[in-house]
C-alpha cells in the first residue's frame, strides 16, 4: 500500500493520514479483509509520528471503514469500500454547503426533503 501526504495540505496530518487511508481503500488498494501495516510503518512511510497515525486509524475505526483486532492488528472491515467513498463525497458536500453559507442543520433539511 503505497501512502502519500500532501504537503499543501492544510488539515491536521491524522486527518490526512486517515483521508490517505480511505483514497486506498475506494481506489481497491486495499479491500475488505486486508490487513493494514503496523502503525509503526505507517508512521515511517509517511514520514510522520506514530500517535499521528494512531489518531488516524481511530478516526477509520470510529467510522467503520476499519477493525482493530487484539493479536491481529488493523484490517479493513466489510462494506469498508463503499462507506469510504460515500463518507469522502459527504465531506465535499458538506465544505461545499459551507462555502455556499448552508450548515449542517440546512443539509440535513434537504436530504430530509429528498427521502
Amino acid at each position: 500500500m503505497l501512502l502519500r501526504l500532501n504537503v499543501a495540505d492544510t488539515r491536521p496530518l491524522h486527518e490526512q493520514v486517515a483521508g490517505a487511508i480511505r483514497r486506498a481503500i475506494a481506489e481497491g488498494e486495499c479491500v475488505p479483509g486486508d490487513r493494514l501495516p503496523s502503525a509503526r510503518e505507517l508512521s515511517q512511510a509517511l514520514d510522520v509520528n506514530v500517535n499521528t497515525v494512531l489518531r488516524g486509524l481511530r478516526t477509520l475505526r470510529e467510522e467503520g471503514v476499519l477493525e482493530f483486532r487484539r493479536g491481529r492488528g488493523v484490517s479493513v472491515a466489510a462494506g469498508a469500500d463503499g462507506r469510504s467513498v460515500l463518507l469522502d463525497r459527504l465531506r465535499d458536500l458538506v465544505a461545499d454547503a459551507a462555502r455556499l453559507g448552508y450548515g449542517k442543520a440546512d443539509l440535513i433539511e434537504m436530504i430530509g426533503e429528498l427521502s
